[in-house]
């Protein structure tokens, strides 16, 4: 595998991957590990130490004060879809409590409280925060219906990582904050949706992806962005 090159970013840069246990997680960090301008890269989940938890606000300050900073590239590739308890809602008569609070609060608080601990580790130069997001998220693109908390939860994320990159870009302007779609790819997250038929191989969205967050600038902060660098409607 070839790495994905991070040119825009200082020689020996710091990076972060938190959800690095899932198979995208791992893509992106097994290219960053590869590329020779990248000094570190750390790689962060439910079983690593220090562990992120997203029911664990304090876990997450803690991890945030062990990794430190400066770092130029954070991204967040953890989310959920569906468990071995439920599978997206197909209706309204599917919809439940106990889903739609778990959906938001890996899909979105979590991240948020990500945004909290570590917008203050990130690099005074150029420094690039993406945390996954989806299509189906977007409420404008919204044709088809149905999946009512995944959608919630990513359109939810969305919002915060808008209002983050105003408020970020006030006080350390070269960052940027991006909610970024990966497209459908090959892991056990969209596996069930025939992800192994329509998706791409993990390694080679991670590549997309990380070539399209090379070519932001801090004008793009706030974006909502596809792997192929398409802007998608809210």
């Amino acid at each position: 595998m070839s790495a994905a090159a991070m040119s825009s970013l200082p020689p020996g840069y710091r990076a972060l991957v938190i959800g690095a246990s899932g198979g995208l997680g791992a893509a992106f960090f097994a290219h960053l590990q590869a590329d020779p301008g990248c000094a570190e890269v750390l790689a962060l989940h439910r079983r690593s130490t220090p562990a992120v938890d997203f029911d664990d606000e304090a876990g997450i300050a803690a991890a945030a004060a062990a990794v430190g900073g400066p770092l130029h590239l954070v991204i967040n590739a953890a989310g959920l879809l569906h468990t071995e308890h439920f599978m997206p809602e197909k209706k309204l008569g599917d919809l439940n409590a106990e889903q739609m609070l778990q959906t938001l609060r890996v899909n979105t608080v979590g991240p948020a409280l990500l945004l909290r601990h570590f917008v203050p580790l990130l690099a005074p130069e150029r420094a690039v925060m993406a945390l996954l997001s989806a299509k189906v998220g977007s409420i404008g693109d919204n044709r088809l219906g149905g999946w009512y908390s995944y959608r919630a939860s990513k359109a939810a994320l969305n919002m915060v990582v808008k209002t983050a990159a105003i408020e970020v870009r006030r006080r350390q302007p070269s960052a940027v904050l991006v909610a970024l779609h990966p497209g459908t790819v090959d892991t056990a997250l969209s596996r069930p949706f025939k992800g192994e038929q329509l998706g791409r191989p993990a390694e080679v969205a991670a590549a997309e992806m990380l070539g399209v967050l090379d070519g932001l600038s801090a004008e793009d902060s706030g974006r909502f962005v596809s792997y192929d660098g398409e802007s998608l409607p809210w």
